[in-house]
């Protein structure tokens, strides 16, 4: 049954720039774009590399839509739902994501 996690404070995460939590065992990438006020999260794992990078991506805009650009291979994964801009075999786990008052919390998939 999944819960809400509490994973860090909003503050704890620069505008621009993404973080990595541990949502019982799932890595997630926890996003903070300067384009809007919402956080994204999605899997840490960049599924070409098999490495776990993705919090340290680039965000970027693609018609519209903003994306994480993967540090290693280049590759976008759409940041509200982790479609792969390159290749959609690849897309990645998409995670709901709140905040309360200063609090960051990633729903569990579990």
């Amino acid at each position: 049954m999944s819960q809400w996690i509490a994973v860090c404070q909003l503050d704890d995460i620069t505008v621009g720039t993404g973080v990595c939590a541990l949502v019982e065992q799932d890595q997630v990438a926890i996003f903070r774009p300067y384009q809007d006020e919402r956080l994204y999260a999605l899997s840490n794992i960049d599924p070409f590399a098999q490495a776990s990078v993705l919090s340290r991506g680039l965000i970027a805009e693609h018609d519209n839509e903003l994306y994480i650009v993967s540090p290693l291979k280049k590759q976008h994964f759409r940041l509200t739902d982790g479609y792969c801009l390159e290749d959609e075999n690849y897309s990645i786990t998409h995670y709901e994501v709140k905040v309360e008052g200063n609090t960051v919390s990633v729903r569990s998939r579990h």
